[in-house]
């Protein structure tokens, strides 16, 4: 049996360790195999001596992250230990200034967090149209808006355009109170909440003003030919076929798309078919189109967010499994 100390002199222990220790907890259920215990700015780890430099590894990039960023969610805490591969390093401990996609108000970053995040600013400077796919919480519409507010400042385009399906939930829009304004912004709120996070609120106001920044419901853009703007459609599996294909033909000249869905969570009528499938489907392999599947490794809320989705996953499968035995 191997022992060795780890010293927390750099960051703050109480926020490494958690409220009632809930990171430590995490740290030893990742561990199970080690002895881990903690002495005021020490963590102390006994046990085999692979294991030990495993977690060593985890800890120290854990502690370069709260170098550098100071505060640490559970969340962040949690997917860390969990990265397997060198890309943690390149997700976590941002040794690269210019990874950074926009500076929001009071000095936040807003940066790619995951390897599939990254793959979607990769896939932005390569390609002009994007489908970023996958379930809730994986940052899907966060990181295109980051995109299209970067691409705003550096000038590579002259407008953002952010556009939804207006699917009902359960209320018709006639019946909602409020002028067509206020019965909309309900479902274009999440793409308000992005733009609050990236730009101060008296420039966002300015360039709402000025329509530099556009958010309409998707019928909206019928018959308009969109040059020169960085546009997102959002909730994309809330669109049928023929308005996704409207949406896609109003892309102009030095313009570019990202279009993000969850193919589970489709809010349509059942009479009506979600055209997400099929343009994912009959637009692979065309150069200018990249496709990023993202999952629940991308997940960055609540860190039962991934937990839910796998439960939800399992249950499909075995939905689907028993349908074939019928």
């Amino acid at each position: 049996m191997t022992e060795t100390i780890i010293n927390l002199e750099t960051v703050n222990p109480i926020e490494f360790f958690g409220v009632n220790n809930s990171k430590f907890d995490i740290l030893k259920k990742k561990f199970p195999l080690l002895k881990i215990l903690s002495r005021g700015t020490q963590i102390k780890l006994s046990g085999a001596p692979e294991q030990i430099d495993l977690a060593k590894e985890k800890i120290d990039l854990i502690i370069q992250y709260m170098e550098r960023n100071g505060h640490l969610s559970e969340n962040y805490f949690e997917q860390i230990l969990g990265g397997d591969d060198a890309e943690t390093i390149d997700n976590f401990i941002d040794k690269n200034p210019n990874d950074v996609l926009v500076f929001g108000p009071n000095g936040k970053t807003v940066r790619a967090r995951t390897a599939n995040q990254k793959k979607m600013v990769q896939a932005a400077d390569k390609n002009d149209i994007i489908f970023a796919i996958g379930p809730a919480g994986t940052g899907k519409t966060y990181t295109a808006v980051a995109l299209a507010v970067r691409a705003l400042k550096n000038k590579l385009v002259k407008k953002i355009i952010l556009t939804r399906p207006a699917v009902e939930a359960g209320e018709s829009l006639g019946f909602l109170p409020g002028d067509l304004k206020e019965k909309i912004d309900p479902y274009l709120r999440p793409l308000y909440d992005a733009l609050d996070d990236m730009i101060p609120a008296d420039k966002l106001g300015y360039y709402m003003t000025t329509r530099t920044i556009e958010i309409a419901p998707l019928a909206y853009m019928r018959g308009r030919t969109l040059d020169n703007a960085f546009i997102i459609l959002d909730e994309s599996q809330n669109a049928n076929d023929l308005q996704i294909k409207m949406f896609l033909t109003r892309i102009g000249a030095n313009a570019k798309a990202i279009i993000t869905g969850d193919p589970t969570q489709v809010d349509l009528p059942r009479n009506q078919k979600s055209g997400l499938e099929k343009a994912s489907r009959i637009l692979q392999n065309i150069e200018g189109i990249a496709h990023i599947q993202l999952d629940e490794e991308d997940v960055v809320r609540h860190k039962l967010v991934k937990a839910i989705i796998k439960a939800y996953d399992k249950e499909r499968e075995n939905e689907t499994e028993n349908s074939y035995h019928r």
